[in-house]
């Protein structure tokens, strides 16, 4: 038996001869058991840019629909900027051992008030962090000066500065950065007669296919993607894309009046397989199947086969009935409790979040030994990361839950106050022992088992 269905039988006593009816009224009213934790392919695409969607760090700011990343002064100064999709992307999937390939297109410019001081440039990014912030200068908004190992990203740098430090090989260049601003491989756009400062607005393409392992960057003037990349970079960034990543943009001035402006957005992960259905898992045509030729039989054999049709004829919808008449009656009985059942519904509307099991799965990777955070007094804490939502959250995996004993903090199931006895979900910034956080279980399953008890089914 599964220990989700194990824990739910053990937190409510049942009679043994009550377990098989327990069952069937579970997969009935909850067909999306067992769960399916698998990620998906995502894509958006941004014309034009609003805050609803975006975190906007540093001195980057949004004015008219184009986000500008550093401070638009007359006088040269340092400044950096970040700005970030709000939502964390799947770029892995545990159950296929998948890592997603990605693509991404946007429009940008690098303009100067005073064209005789320039520098620095601006980067794409992917980050497991939703704070991505850097110093000004050559880091490019990416890396803190004080701490340069601390941020961790895979960027495409667009760099107007020769910065000897990182060993830029002239003021106008696009490289590939993982973890530092040591660029794995650089290319002169000039080859293709693009000037990074011209000013003018020029369009990006990044590619990564996970398949053949390779990273292509391609610019334009126009919106037409050219056949010819501009970077080619032969790398596999599976280890760099494991679970969940955030992705923005960058940029950074150190003592001039450079202007780094995102005019447009689109992006997707491509590679990860649609969620198969679960019925009718195999496809066979008619003309896959050999059919035998027909057998002759006795007349004896005949009058046999009939009799047998006419029993089954008569038992099957006999048992049918009897079926439907035990369902009517405890659903009969569900109806008289439904005064209850709407008690606990409004109080669940009123409270917390309600999270399904399935959620709490997937934002914590299956629990996984690698999400673990802490342990408190009554169990595990797990960092989850809620892709509906965008949120971090802490989840408290109850050890009573699984030793078959209620969590004491939890009223007791004769009560109308249900609960999941097994979870808790926590705001990132909340003590981890807080009992208020309680998750509001899955109302259909906590519903049942009250039904069921109340028709005293369980001791």
């Amino acid at each position: 038996m599964t220990p989700l269905i194990s824990s739910q039988l053990s937190s409510i006593n049942m009679r043994p001869r009550n377990i098989l009816v327990f069952l069937l009224l579970f997969f009935l009213l909850n067909p999306s058991y067992p769960p399916s934790v698998s990620a998906g392919n995502i894509s958006f695409d941004f014309p034009f840019f609003t805050l609803r969607n975006f975190t906007l760090l540093g001195d980057s700011y949004l004015r008219s629909g184009v986000i500008g990343l550093n401070r638009e002064l007359g006088v040269p100064s340092s400044s950096s900027g970040s700005v970030i999709y709000n939502y964390p992307i799947a770029f892995f999937d545990p159950e296929t051992n998948v890592t997603a390939s990605f693509s991404t297109k946007f429009s940008f410019s690098i303009s100067n008030i005073n064209p005789n001081s320039f520098g620095d440039g601006l980067a794409f990014f992917l980050s497991p962090d939703n704070q991505t912030l850097g110093s000004p200068g050559g880091y490019l908004g990416l890396v803190n000066s004080s701490q340069l190992t601390k941020n961790k990203f895979v960027a495409v740098e667009f760099d107007t500065f020769l910065d000897s430090h990182f060993n830029d090989p002239n003021d106008n260049h696009v490289g590939l950065d993982i973890d530092s601003l040591n660029s794995i491989k650089a290319a002169n756009p000039n080859s293709q007669s693009i000037d990074l400062k011209s000013g003018n607005s020029i369009t990006a393409w990044i590619d990564y296919k996970n398949d053949i392992k390779k990273v292509k960057v391609f610019l334009s003037y126009s919106s037409s993607k050219p056949v010819d990349p501009v970077l080619t970079v032969n790398i596999d960034l599976s280890s760099y894309l494991k679970d969940f990543m955030y992705v923005g943009f960058s940029a950074a001035t150190e003592g001039s009046t450079e202007l780094h402006s995102i005019e447009s957005w689109s992006f997707q992960t491509l590679g990860f397989l649609p969620v198969r259905p679960r019925l009718h898992p195999h496809n066979v045509s008619d003309s896959s199947v050999t059919i035998p030729p027909p057998i002759p039989v006795s007349d004896d054999t005949n009058k046999d086969h009939r009799r047998l049709g006419l029993v089954l004829g008569i038992a099957g919808p006999a048992f049918f009935c009897v079926v439907l008449a035990v369902f009517g009656y405890f659903s009969l009985k569900k109806w008289r409790g439904i005064r209850t059942v709407k008690s606990f519904k409004a109080e669940l509307l009123t409270g917390p979040r309600e999270f399904s099991y399935r959620e709490l799965k997937l934002a914590t990777r299956g629990f996984h030994s690698s999400r673990i955070i802490g342990h408190g007094a009554f169990g595990t804490v797990y960092k989850a990361f809620f892709i509906s939502t965008g949120t971090i959250s802490a989840v408290k995996r109850s050890k009573h839950a699984h030793e078959g004993v209620v969590n004491p903090v939890i009223q007791p199931l004769k009560t109308t106050k249900i609960y999941w006895p097994e979870f808790k979900v926590l705001d990132a910034d909340e003590d981890v022992e807080s009992p208020q956080s309680l998750v509001k279980g899955e109302l259909v399953f906590w519903a049942l088992m009250y039904w069921i008890e109340s028709l005293g089914l369980c001791l």
